[in-house]
This record gives structure tokens, C-alpha cells and sequence, in this order.
């Protein structure tokens, strides 16, 4: 079964079990978005802590 996409989230990671490759979105009803970094200063910075790999 497919799961159904979530519009507001656009995602193009596609080793990501979440990610839906048809349409670029990812599957999740919400994610958590985190940092790697003390003091992020770029987007480079930022993780998606919702990740699961495939």
C-alpha cells in the first residue's frame, strides 16, 4: 500500500523509507528538523532527525 504524501513537506531524499519518489514528498505527518552543528549558521547545518534509511 502506498502511503499518501504530505504536501507541505517536499522532500528529495531518496534513500529515505518516508520519501515518496513519484512526487517528491515525504509520507510523514510531521518531521523533526535538527541541527549537527553548536551554532548553526547554513542550511548545510540542518538534519532531518525523521530520517529512515531504506
Amino acid at each position: 500500500m502506498k502511503n499518501k504524501v504530505n504536501p507541505c513537506i517536499g522532500c528529495t531524499v531518496q534513500q529515505c523509507s518516508f520519501h515518496d519518489e513519484a512526487d517528491q514528498y515525504c509520507t510523514l505527518d510531521k518531521i523533526l528538523v535538527g541541527t549537527h552543528e553548536e551554532s548553526p549558521t547554513v542550511n548545510q547545518c540542518t538534519d532531518c532527525k525523521s530520517f529512515r534509511a531504506k
